[in-house]
């Protein structure tokens, strides 16, 4: 049933297989937003690395407002990570069944915020240019925290440098010849890692791909739109199986009031 698996990919309830699943979906939405970040101020927003590193540098150049631009981003990106760890806390301590799902829709509502910012950037650049980059860095970090706590930190989405690392170990492993038989001191390669890691940077360039081309040929507002409709979709069920949860509670204390 479409309800039960849209419940297993985003609820409390969790299992490898649903982690990868809604890891690639991500991926996907990652690489789109990334996408949609560069055409609209020419820069890739989960890049923490470049940012970090070019603070550093226009620090050093005496660029001191680039730096704190940069810094402001930073900033962002950590926050973003810091609302999914509360949201999911707090819900975890509720024992909700949307303590995931909650940041996929406070994700989908920025993102549809990011349509319209986009939508007059152009017309507005100098006040809608720092506001559109704060967003997206603060909606990436807020992305990245919900796969990480998801996952145990297994799966990552807005960014591949990890990824790309560990997929060079396993292939160096794979390469790796045991001239004898060493029991567990073997090399072997974690072939389900590799593949895990290599399916999500699949996922992240094609979303970047398509996401690109949704940007450039239907704008901001319906990119954003349909990526919204996406992460809606995903959160839906958990959100809507508390909010019911909580309706019936809220009738039986009204019901307890009235019969007291």
């Amino acid at each position: 049933m479409p309800f039960h698996y849209l419940s297993r990919l985003s609820g409390a309830t969790r299992d490898t297989q649903a982690n990868l699943q809604l890891g690639c979906v991500l991926a996907l939405v990652a690489g789109a937003v990334n996408a949609g970040g560069f055409l609209a101020i020419g820069g890739y927003t989960s890049h923490m690395t470049g940012i970090v590193s070019g603070m550093a540098d226009d620090l050093a150049l005496g660029n001191v407002t680039l730096a704190l631009a940069a810094l402001g981003a930073w900033l962002a990106f950590v926050s973003g990570a810091a609302v999914t760890a509360i949201m999911v806390n707090w819900g975890r301590r509720r024992r909700l069944h949307s303590q995931f799902a909650m940041s996929l829709l406070l994700e989908a509502v920025l993102l549809l915020l990011f349509g319209l910012t986009g939508s007059y950037l152009a017309a507005m650049p100098n006040v809608l240019g720092p506001v559109t980059i704060l967003l997206l860095c603060f909606v990436m970090g807020l992305q990245n925290a919900i796969i990480t706590k998801i996952s145990g930190a297994v799966i990552r989405t807005t960014h591949v440098t990890g990824l790309s690392t560990d997929i060079g170990i396993e292939v160096g492993k794979m390469l790796y010849y045991n001239r004898r038989p060493l029991g567990a001191r073997s090399v072997r390669v974690n072939r389900s890692k590799l593949v895990t890691h290599s399916l999500l940077i699949s996922c992240f360039f094609t979303g970047g791909v398509t996401g690109a081309l949704a940007f450039k040929h239907i704008g901001f507002p319906a990119a954003t739109i349909i990526l919204a409709v996406l992460l809606s979709l995903l959160a839906g069920v958990p959100v809507l199986r508390d909010a019911r949860l909580l309706w019936r509670f809220y009738r039986r204390q009204l019901q307890a009031k009235k019969n007291a």
